[in-house]
């Protein structure tokens, strides 16, 4: 039986898109958490703990835009143009908090690390706001004709894509939060344990918003959510996700570590499985298949065979990074 390679690059660049949310996430929830963090000493050790990775969990998002440009160039032809603007601001707030990310630890005077501890925060704002923007825009679908972008410069900008917006900021403000619960101990730890609850909370609110949203400005994810099999295929993912918020607020009752952050990623991942059966098979909603926006199968195959060495490459690093910095983080040892 011949492989369909466009359904295995599908699969592959939905994946890096999920890693990067994942990893980059917890990340940027550090620095939306910042403002609720005063104390210079708590602030370093947030910054401490993901130092060793923060830049290699932004591979993911290299790897998901250049298979997007490689392997589906209709795609990436008509999504880029459609969020230029969201896309521009998150990237550059990426950089923006980049530079605070070192230049924090460099500045002698406390006034000016408090300036960069504010532009690392802002950029996290920032970069994660966008990014919900562009998912919100996304979903409501682009409007293409002749195979290019026909909409808009500010088709972008609506209530429902702000509404994701700011859900994304919620849920990787969680992401942090929990992040903090198993790398840090003592009173930054405390911090974190009261405010992963309301962050929960909001996270969970939000994702109803949202799902409730979308099947009301969209008559094909409501047919496909409402009707059959639709609807056996996708109530699962509620199922899960209220089973997975129990298993949660067991796990900050009894003050578990790692428990948190696992079903905080749960979360994300349920989300990104209902957005999947949602979509399934548009890469440009609502007209554009993966097949359609595919590149010919030999240059599907010849990219397959470089990803298939850098990709295991890419995981077994990330793996051995992570294995290595493993253990709390604290103001006086760091790693230990």
């Amino acid at each position: 039986m011949d492989l369909d390679l466009t359904l295995i690059w599908a699969i592959l660049i939905a994946t890096a898109v999920f890693l990067y949310v994942a990893m980059d996430g917890f990340d940027l929830g550090l620095g939306i958490l910042f403002p609720a963090v005063r104390g210079k000493a708590e602030r370093d050790v947030m910054v401490n703990s993901v130092a060793p990775v923060w830049d290699g969990n932004e591979t993911w998002l290299v790897l998901g835009g250049g298979g997007l440009f490689a392997v589906f160039p209709l795609a990436y032809a008509t999504i880029l143009p459609a969020l230029y603007m969201p896309l521009i601001l998150m990237l550059l707030a990426l950089v923006f908090r980049g530079v605070a990310f070192e230049m924090r630890f460099r500045m002698a005077t406390p006034r000016g690390q408090l300036w960069w501890d504010r532009a690392f925060s802002w950029g996290s704002f920032v970069a994660a706001f966008c990014q919900g923007i562009a998912l919100g825009a996304f979903v409501q679908g682009i409007r293409i004709e002749g195979r290019a972008y026909a909409g808009g410069w500010w088709d972008w900008l609506t209530p429902f894509s702000v509404l994701t917006g700011f859900a994304l900021v919620v849920g990787y403000g969680l992401l942090g939060a929990c992040w903090l619960i198993w790398k840090t101990s003592g009173e930054l730890q405390i911090r974190a344990y009261n405010l992963a609850k309301p962050l929960a909370v909001a996270t969970l609110v939000l994702i109803a918003v949202v799902s409730a949203t979308t099947l009301a400005i969209s008559a094909p994810f409501r047919a496909r959510w409402l009707g059959l099999p639709g609807l056996f295929v996708g109530a699962p993912v509620p199922i899960l996700v209220g089973l997975l918020a129990w298993r949660f607020a067991q796990a900050l009752g009894r003050r578990e570590e790692v428990t948190p952050f696992l079903c905080a990623l749960g979360f994300f991942l349920l989300s990104y499985v209902g957005l999947g059966i949602s979509m399934w098979p548009y890469i440009v909603p609502p007209s554009v298949t993966i097949w359609q926006a595919a590149t010919h199968p030999k240059s599907q195959g010849f990219l397959l065979y470089g990803a298939a060495v850098l990709v295991p490459l890419v995981l077994a690093y990330t793996a051995y990074v992570y294995w290595l910095f493993r253990g709390k983080v604290t103001a006086e040892a760091g790693y230990h």
